[in-house]
C-alpha cells in the first residue's frame, strides 16, 4: 500500500524540495524519538504527505531543527517538528503494523511477523490513544480480507474499504474540515487500492494470490480503463483538496496530487 503518494522531484522548485525533505527528515526524527530505531525503519513518503497536508491546513507553531544524523553524518539537514508530524508518525506505526499483520496472514512472510513483534508494544499504546480510529481501520481491513477470500470482483466495494482507512488517517480531529478531509482521504484511498492492485497484478497471478484485475488483465484496452478509473478517483480527491484553505505548502501538495502519483503510475505501466 505504501509508495504511491510521492513527490515528482523534477517538477519541484529546489526550495520546495528542500522544504519537502525537511518534513521527511522531521518525520524520521520524530519516529526515532517516539518509537526508537524500530519506529524509524517504518519511515515512508506517503505519511510525509499527511504531515505536510495537516501542517498546511492548520498552520501550527513549528520548530526547525538543523542537525546531522546517521543517514547524513557529514552535512546538517533541516527537520520540521510539530504536532501534525507527531500524528503522522503515530499513523505510520499503525499502518505499518496492520500491513505486516495482513502480510503475515496472507503470505506467511517471516519479515512481516518479525516487524509485528517489534512494533507490538507501541501499537498497543497507540490503540489506547486512537481507539475508535484504529478500530474502524481494522474493521475495514477485516471486511477487505473477507471479500478477497471470497474472490470478490466488485472493484468499487473493495476500493471503498481502503477509502475508509485513508479517510480515518486524514481526519485528525472533528472540526469544520472533517468532512472535506474525509472525502479527500476516501478517494485517495480508493486510488491507492486500485493502483496497488494494478501494480501487483503480475506478481499476484504468478503467486496465485487474489487480485481484482486477474480476470481482466488480457481484456482489450485494459490499461486505458484502469487509467480512467484512477483519474476519476484522484480527481475527486483533488476536488476536495482544492476546497481547503491551504496556502502554505500548497505547491508541494499540488505537485504530489497532480504529478507525483502519475509519475509513479508511469513507472508501473
Amino acid at each position: 500500500m505504501f509508495g504511491y503518494i510521492v513527490v515528482n522531484k523534477p517538477e519541484l522548485k529546489i526550495k520546495d524540495y528542500d522544504l519537502y525533505q525537511s518534513f521527511y527528515c522531521g518525520l524520521c526524527r520524530t519516529l526515532h524519538e517516539r518509537f526508537g530505531r524500530r519506529g524509524q525503519v517504518t519511515l515512508n513518503y506517503d505519511l510525509t504527505f499527511l504531515a505536510i497536508l495537516l501542517s498546511g491546513l492548520y498552520e501550527p507553531k513549528e520548530e526547525i531543527v538543523t542537525e546531522r544524523c546517521i543517514v547524513h553524518p557529514f552535512q546538517k539537514h533541516q527537520k520540521q517538528i510539530n504536532e501534525y508530524i507527531q500524528y503522522a508518525a503515530d499513523m505510520t506505526i499503525v499502518l505499518t503494523y496492520l500491513k505486516c499483520e495482513d502480510d503475515w496472514k496472507d503470505e506467511r512472510r517471516m519479515q512481516a511477523r518479525s516487524m509485528m513483534y517489534t512494533l507490538k508494544k507501541p501499537m498497543h499504546e497507540l490503540e489506547k490513544q486512537y481507539s475508535e480510529k484504529i478500530q474502524r481501520i481494522k474493521e475495514a481491513l477485516q471486511k477487505t480480507e473477507i471479500l478477497e477470500k471470497n474472490q470478490c470482483q466488485d472493484l468499487d466495494q473493495l476500493a471503498n474499504l481502503t477509502g475508509i482507512m485513508m479517510a480515518e488517517i486524514l481526519t485528525y480531529r472533528k472540526d469544520e474540515w472533517y468532512d472535506v478531509l474525509y472525502e479527500m482521504g476516501d478517494y485517495l484511498g480508493r486510488f491507492i487500492y486500485i493502483m496497488d492492485a494494478y501494480d501487483d497484478i503480475e506478481k499476484d497471478i504468478k503467486e496465485n494470490q487474489f487480485n481484482p484485475f486477474s480476470s481482466r488483465k488480457d481484456d482489450e484496452h485494459f490499461d486505458e480503463r484502469v487509467k480512467v478509473i484512477l483519474e476519476m478517483m484522484i480527481a475527486r480527491s483533488a476536488d476536495a483538496f482544492e476546497t481547503l484553505p491551504i496556502l502554505k505548502y500548497a505547491d508541494i501538495l499540488r505537485n504530489i496530487i497532480y504529478s507525483g502519483v502519475w509519475a509513479k503510475y508511469e513507472m508501473i505501466r
